[in-house]
């Protein structure tokens, strides 16, 4: 019986493509996508871009070595190559792309996503994810071209160049944020690093401050301690132990490759996503006294529009992907940039997700406030309500979710538990928006038969029964 082609097996995300290790991420499959990407930048080349490509890694099997593959890809292109030298933060990549003016960027990383796997993450050369044109044009390019390369070789300010950019990166941050502030502030904070790249970040933009940093699931694990690296409650039992038994001011989370941050208060109990950006967007209006739009996906937070509501901001509710909001972001003119994985975009700094920054402007929140984190949620809900967030991701067939879709535009529910159908948006699957804030919304995953189910609700329980209705209405196909 003949072999089937791994071509098909190549099939792109939202920035890039993943894939379990030695089953289909493969050196022979990454060296095919190498060759499209280079081939891509060689036929669409930047104005203004220099010939260069910004390469990172981190810290799951052999990321290191796929990254050094890839960079002998793009040299073997004519690329001028610099390759991290180290494990590194993803927006420290993109960053670097920015300042370096280069064509684009590759990291080899698989995110959150289980240890088996890893990824091929694109960077355009506005230094943020690769839109969704970019991931199909070098898609359609596997295979077009045979695979040429150069051995790597380090040679201080030739073609490859071999280096650590996280300091330019740290300098951003730092000047991102009110450093002097933070520095003074005598915080004592914890870093669940979650086994990934973010370990030790806090603790080297902190030395030498009044600040006391200590980092948790730090050691370099391919296999994440046992857990996904996603900053989600489920991950956090050991450090909730910790936190129990050694208090803190608060507990910052970053995911494998630090572009998502999550958090736990100072005694170990967990943060939401939507508690800590509706955190930062009254920081930014509040105590920065930032204008401008607030950018958000479909599945975040309703309180972020009483928020603008309240303070007179436009609003912008993009499809889900940070790519989305990215594109958002480079029209200038807005607050924050925010979804509901905890990917959080500043404005003066590059048009990602940064987890470290996010990390470090909760920390000059409760500098500014100094008040603990707890009392300042207290405070946002007192004015805007509870907010209650859940969600399941449940088996669904790709071939009838077309079919849910029309189902659900068709039959919208009256009411969301006892609050009637204010809006029902259909851009990104389907989101029933009830007049208290409430919503649910059913939306498939882009690459798996995976249908996720997203709720929000003044209670917890209420949140559950939204959950039972959007399962409810997968039956009815």
């Amino acid at each position: 019986m003949p072999i089937v082609c791994a071509v098909a097996q190549i099939k792109f995300g939202t920035d890039g493509w993943r894939a379990v290790i030695a089953e289909d991420f493969t050196f022979t499959n990454v060296e095919r996508v190498a060759q499209a990407t280079a081939e891509f930048w060689t036929r669409n080349p930047v104005a203004g871009a220099q010939r260069r490509v910004i390469i990172g890694y981190d810290r799951r099997f052999l990321s290191d070595q796929f990254a050094r593959r890839t960079a002998e890809i793009m040299l073997g292109n004519g690329f001028d190559v610099t390759l991290t030298s180290v494990p590194t933060p993803t927006p420290a990549v993109s960053y670097a792309v920015r300042e370096q003016r280069a064509m684009g960027g590759v990291m080899i990383t698989a995110s959150h996503n289980p240890p088996a796997f890893n990824g091929f993450k694109l960077k355009a050369h506005f230094g943020g994810s690769a839109e969704t044109a970019m991931c199909q044009a070098i898609e359609a390019l596997l295979d077009a071209a045979p695979v040429q390369a150069r051995p790597f070789e380090q040679r201080d300010g030739q073609a490859a160049q071999l280096t650590d950019i996280r300091a330019e990166h740290f300098r951003a941050l730092k000047d991102s944020v009110d450093f002097a502030l933070i520095a003074k502030s005598k915080l004592k904070f914890a870093h669940d690093a979650l086994f990934g790249v973010g370990a030790g970040c806090f603790e080297q933009l902190l030395a030498g401050t009044s600040c006391r940093v200590t980092t948790l699931n730090a050691k370099h694990d391919p296999f994440f301690g046992g857990i996904n690296p996603e900053p989600i409650a489920k991950n956090y039992t050991n450090t909730r132990k910790y936190l129990q038994k050694h208090p803190h001011d608060i507990c910052l989370v970053t995911d494998g490759d630090a572009d998502r941050v999550g958090g736990m208060d100072g005694r170990g109990n967990a943060l939401s996503t939507h508690q800590l950006i509706c955190l930062l967007l009254h920081h930014y209006v509040v105590n920065r006294g930032a204008r401008g739009r607030m950018i958000k996906a479909l599945t975040t937070t309703s309180m972020a529009d009483k928020m603008c509501a309240k303070h007179g901001l436009e609003l912008i509710e993009t499809g889900v992907g940070f790519k989305y909001i990215a594109a958002e972001m480079l029209k200038g003119d807005y607050v924050l940039g925010a979804e509901e994985s905890g990917g959080i975009g500043f404005p003066g700094h590059i048009p990602e997700r940064d987890g470290i920054l996010a990390g470090l402007m909760l920390l000059e929140l409760l500098a500014t406030e100094k008040t603990s984190v707890n009392k300042l949620i207290a405070n946002l809900e007192k004015e805007f309500g509870p907010h209650r967030y859940a969600r399941i991701d449940t088996h669904f067939p790709v071939e009838k979710r077309a079919a849910l879709m029309e189902f659900c535009k068709a039959n919208p529910p009256a009411k969301l538990l006892k609050s009637p159908l204010a809006d029902v948006k259909t851009y990104d699957g389907v989101k029933f928006i009830a007049r208290d804030g409430s919503w649910l919304m059913l939306r498939g995953s882009g690459t798996e038969p995976i249908l996720r189910i997203y709720a929000e609700a003044p209670s917890d329980a209420g949140a559950q029964r939204l959950l039972e209705t959007g399962l409810k209405m997968t039956k009815q196909v």
